[in-house]
């Protein structure tokens, strides 16, 4: 049974896990990173490296546009809204912080969709597969336990997603063929999912995940503080920063 994917990979500990996840279960993996008109375009030259150290075929997407819309963040306007720094794992997660990008996955979820439905498609209609043998999905990274409080991190909002691109496709409405929405490390601590990382063998020393693109994670931004509160409670080093002689 032919299985399609997509993987949203940003380039850091959560979607380069969950790529190597997607890889081991996918058939046709595609990992697409966007270029959204972040403040910091670091990650995205570490999801290429990744890609690539993964044997994963990336396309970058520009869609820096989506900065002069989605412009009330920290992240798509840093002159604007100052990054939230040295916030404990219990400020963190109350309430929802600048740093959330308004509509962002919801936006890189259609458009993940709109590229595996055109893959999808092709193999049904161009190169003959029959549609009753394929399967799928989209694969991102939200995490509803350790995360920084956005909306869009949480189960009910995938599930409502998954529904309305089934409507919305032709794969689905003419061929049956449902595109999943897979999250895998929803519902996973950030220690597990760091172990989980490790477990599939995933680059981890390869991904960045601090809002900042200085030559060494700031230490002191929610994502970093989250990262560091994984790999303490995994009791692992941080492949990261062993790689940059920091650990």
């Amino acid at each position: 049974m032919p299985r399609f994917g997509v993987t949203l990979l940003s380039g850091g500990l959560d979607s380069t896990t969950v790529a190597a996840y997607a890889k081991e279960r996918v058939d046709h993996l595609w990992a697409v990173t966007f270029h959204y008109g972040q403040s910091n375009a670091k990650e995205v030259d570490h999801a290429a490296r990744i890609a690539g150290l993964m044997g994963i075929e990336h396309r970058l997407l520009d869609i820096s546009f989506l900065s002069e819309v989605a412009w009330y963040s920290a992240l798509t306007n840093p002159d604007g809204f100052p990054t939230p720094a040295g916030r404990t794992g219990v400020e963190i997660g109350h309430g929802v912080p600048i740093t959330y990008v308004p509509m962002r996955n919801l936006i890189f979820l259609s458009l993940a969709a709109a590229y595996l439905e055109s893959q999808t498609l092709h193999a049904i209609e161009a190169e003959s597969v029959a549609a009753s043998e394929v399967e799928a999905a989209v694969y991102i990274a939200p995490n509803a336990l350790d995360y920084s409080g956005y909306p869009d991190c949480r189960p009910e909002f995938y599930e409502k997603v998954r529904k309305t691109i089934e409507a919305g496709s032709k794969l689905f409405t003419v061929y049956g063929v449902s595109m999943k929405v897979e999250t895998p490390i929803i519902h996973l601590s950030k220690a597990e999912i760091a172990l989980l990382g490790m477990r599939l063998g995933a680059p981890l020393e390869h991904t960045w995940s601090c809002y900042k693109g200085d030559p060494m994670p700031c230490g002191q931004c929610d994502s970093c503080v989250l990262r560091a509160k994984g790999f303490a409670e995994a009791g692992v080093p941080d492949p990261l920063l062993v790689s940059l002689g920091a650990a």
